[in-house]
């Protein structure tokens, strides 16, 4: 394996992102890894290192570098009772700047960045906010996705008039979800919604629910983590990527 941090020119600034690809200098299938909330770190860089050695080459961006280079935030500590209620405090306003506009043209950046490397079309997996942000880059881009895996995503229903499930008929994409148990972020209401928004505008997807696991269940460095609920999730997303990006 070959890994890197490298600086991506941006429609905003400069993007730190994380590139892995095997040490063979071929070109490899694409894909796109939307990070979480908390941020581009080791745990990130783990997850992309283990899909590059399937044979891919892995871009994962700084999805918040209007805000600095990572990391952008403190990596909470999650033994202080309040830490993630602090954090989130902090980072959701970050959040919030990564609109449809934002998402379409940061989309088009990291795409061309990968296409260095790559051969289109390529695949996203986003996990938690990383899955609402691949929704808009996917459909912002739909000749260049082929895939887009959701793992414990949320807010993908929403009331706004902008809400990600709303962009469904501009999705090209194989979709497939992995969505938590119990996730209050992403109801049983949500996740019928999701699937009739998508089955409406004939979309080939997948939606499967991982009882037992909850909102963060891939995330090691996180007390949401849950081990067997991750190892399903990389045996969906490499059933996946090797259908859609053969």
């Amino acid at each position: 394996m070959t890994s890197s941090t490298i600086d991506i020119q941006m429609p905003d600034g400069v993007a730190d992102a994380y590139l892995t690809c095997p040490d063979d200098d071929q070109r490899h299938p694409g894909v796109l890894f939307l990070m979480d909330a908390y941020g581009l770190r080791v745990r990130i860089e783990e997850m992309a290192d283990r899909i590059a050695e399937r044979g891919y080459a892995v871009l994962a961006p700084n999805v918040f570098y209007r805000a600095g280079r990572s990391p952008v935030l403190p990596f909470p500590d999650m033994s202080k009772e309040d830490a993630r209620t602090e954090f989130f405090s902090k980072v959701r306003p970050l959040m919030g700047e990564l609109t449809p506009e934002h998402l379409a043209a940061d989309g088009a950046a990291y795409l061309d960045e990968l296409a260095k490397v790559a051969d289109e079309p390529f695949a996203i997996t986003g996990y938690c906010m990383g899955v609402r942000l691949g929704m808009r880059i996917a459909a912002a881009h739909p000749d260049r996705v082929s895939a887009l895996a959701g793992f414990h995503g949320g807010g993908l229903v929403t009331d706004d008039p902008a809400s990600p499930h709303l962009a469904a008929a501009d999705l090209r994409a194989e979709l497939y979800f992995g969505h938590a148990d119990n996730d209050r972020s992403n109801s049983p209401e949500q996740i019928a919604a999701l699937d009739e928004a998508l089955d409406a505008a004939g979309v080939k997807h997948t939606t499967e629910l991982y009882e037992g696991a909850p909102h963060g269940y891939t995330m090691s460095d996180t007390p949401a983590y849950n081990e067997a609920a991750a190892e399903r999730h990389f045996e969906a997303l490499f059933d996946l990527l090797e259908r859609a990006l053969a």
